[in-house]
């Protein structure tokens, strides 16, 4: 009876074999990986702003912030502005506070940024998002000015 199994230099040259290797499993199980909040909360403010809709992410008075820490040297901008998220070791559950442009359904919004949050989070850190909360918080008119136009005026 000859062996099938696929044969390694180390057995080759009369090293240990694969199965009786020290170290307890292959080498992508050894460890402990762990991701930051701001992580899944920068994937997620960046799927909610991808969805056709999404004027704007956060309150205004967050909205105003941010406009001027973005004007900072150094500040950039805040893609992780109106979204928190809490991650534990295999889940996470994130809130999204979001402004939508008036003349779109909310419902469908709030439906396509949830569908885009969960799988871009999902996809890109293994967590299983449990759920993903949503509060529209302001509707942006076709007549209003943006808070980032009205900061950028005064200066």
């Amino acid at each position: 009876m000859s062996d099938t199994a696929p044969r390694s230099r180390a057995d080759e040259k009369g090293g240990a074999s694969p199965v009786t290797r020290r170290g307890g499993g292959p080498p992508a199980s050894r460890g402990r990986t762990t991701i930051a909040d701001g992580v899944v909360e920068k994937i997620a403010g960046l799927a909610a702003r991808d969805v056709l809709g999404v004027h704007a992410m956060g309150s205004g008075a967050a909205r105003t912030f941010g406009a001027v820490r973005d004007r900072v040297p150094g500040g950039g901008r805040s893609v992780s502005r109106g979204v928190k998220a809490e991650v534990g070791e295999v889940q996470t559950a994130i809130d999204l506070e979001i402004v939508v442009d008036y003349g779109v359904s909310i419902t469908a919004v709030a439906a396509a940024v949830r569908e885009n949050v969960v799988a871009a989070v999902e996809r890109m850190t293994g967590l299983d998002v449990v759920e993903v909360n949503i509060a529209v918080s302001d509707v942006k008119l076709p007549d209003e000015e943006d808070d980032d136009d009205q900061e950028s005026r005064l200066q």
